[in-house]
């Protein structure tokens, strides 16, 4: 039976369910998938009316659609995606704002705004998003679910629309930490049992990026984390340099998004929304000098990243500067919110490491998340203490 869409979740043209087979580890489930990734049969729109109106319809599904259904789960529609998935914020100019079920007048976070909502909200058991900057960890914070951004490549991407290929990763939202595992057993390449995690460190400098009210309300599970893990220590992460690193994910991004589609849109030429319109336009006139420095910061970063974490440590930090914002608040100060909120995601896109969002907090009756960084390739590890955490 159609999916009852009360939240404005799922695209017009993605209404549709497909099941090869009911059997499987994930059997009885249904799911959606953010209309960025190829479904046979069905258009893809990436957010963009030109898109759709410019694209062929697609031959072949995405693996991640592949491996789900061969896992026994029904597909019961694709979602709304922020325009190009260039935005942090689920307000598409062309298809309107999905509702988000949590906070019903605040934003639901993007770009994997629809896929954040119909989980929340029920519709679906769990869907597939994609995370850039942050397009599922912040819908998760925002929405109240759970959501991971995979080890960058840890699960295939063929057939999804490129942003900035080398920070775009497969992700996916639940209600519960185990269904979030359980999918992680099928969509992970060369899926393993969990390891323990011996040792957690809390980044002290990414924590006072954020609101002390927020600080204060997410120190119980940060406490929790301790006692269970045993050994922890405070790390300044970034050494001062969160604005460098924000504006360094800024550069590099906006050059790999203006090589992904800037022929397309010099060829199209399409009314792009608010924010996305600028950023594009700001992409097209990068000067080289600066692209070539933030390349040489993005490696500085890594490194440093990379050193904090191994397979049996873990970084623990806030998932959003606060709360969601409200819905239709001006653009000016969402774009506020937004740099604060990059500083925290920017990391692990940076190094290409696994982060799980958790909904542990509230604040205002909305929800605020905490997350769990791995090292590359932990993606199960930080999975499974998520579960063990939500005992």
């Amino acid at each position: 039976m159609p999916i009852n869409d009360t939240l404005n979740a799922f695209v017009d043209h993605g209404h549709i369910e497909v099941q090869t087979t009911k059997e499987g580890p994930l059997a009885g489930l249904t799911f959606a998938l953010k209309d960025f990734f190829d479904l046979a049969n069905v258009p893809t729109g990436a957010g963009s009316p030109e898109w759709l109106a410019t694209h062929p319809v697609p031959t072949k599904s995405t693996p991640v659609v592949d491996r789900l259904l061969d896992a026994g789960v029904k597909l019961v529609g694709k979602t709304h995606t922020d325009e190009l998935a260039w935005s942090l914020n689920g307000e598409n100019a062309h298809y309107g704002t999905p509702i988000n079920p949590a906070a019903p007048g605040r934003i639901p976070g993007g770009s994997s705004s629809g896929s954040a909502a119909a989980t929340a909200g029920a519709l679906v058991d769990f869907a597939i998003g994609s995370d850039t900057g942050g397009s599922v960890r912040l819908p998760a914070s925002y929405c109240g679910v759970y959501g991971i951004r995979t080890t960058h490549g840890r699960v295939p991407l063929d057939g999804a629309v490129p942003l900035a290929p080398s920070y775009d990763t497969v992700g996916w939202f639940a209600r519960t930490p185990e269904l979030m595992a359980e999918v992680g057993k099928v969509l992970l390449d060369k899926a393993r049992a969990p390891r323990r995690v011996k040792k957690v460190l809390i980044a002290s400098d990414l924590f006072g990026a954020v609101d002390e009210k927020v600080r204060n309300l997410l120190q119980p599970s940060v406490d929790r984390i301790k006692a269970l893990i045993g050994a922890s220590e405070e790390v300044d992460v970034a050494s001062g340099e969160l604005n460098a690193w924000r504006n360094t994910f800024r550069v590099v991004q906006s050059e790999e998004a203006w090589a992904a589609q800037g022929e397309w849109i010099k060829a199209t030429q399409p009314k792009l929304g608010p924010g996305v319109k600028e950023r594009f336009a700001a992409a097209a006139v990068l000067d080289p000098a600066e692209i070539a420095a933030a390349r040489a910061m993005r490696k500085t970063i890594v490194e440093r990243v990379l050193s904090l974490l191994s397979a049996d440590t873990v970084m623990v930090l806030p998932t959003a500067p606060g709360i969601a914002p409200l819905r239709n608040t001006p653009d000016a100060t969402l774009d506020v919110f937004r740099a604060r909120a990059i500083e925290l995601l920017c990391v692990s896109g940076h190094a290409g490491t696994p982060q799980v969002s958790m909904p542990v907090a509230k604040f205002d009756d909305c929800p605020i998340g905490l997350s769990i960084m791995g090292a590359r390739d932990c993606d199960e590890d930080i999975l499974q203490l998520a579960v063990e955490l939500g005992k």
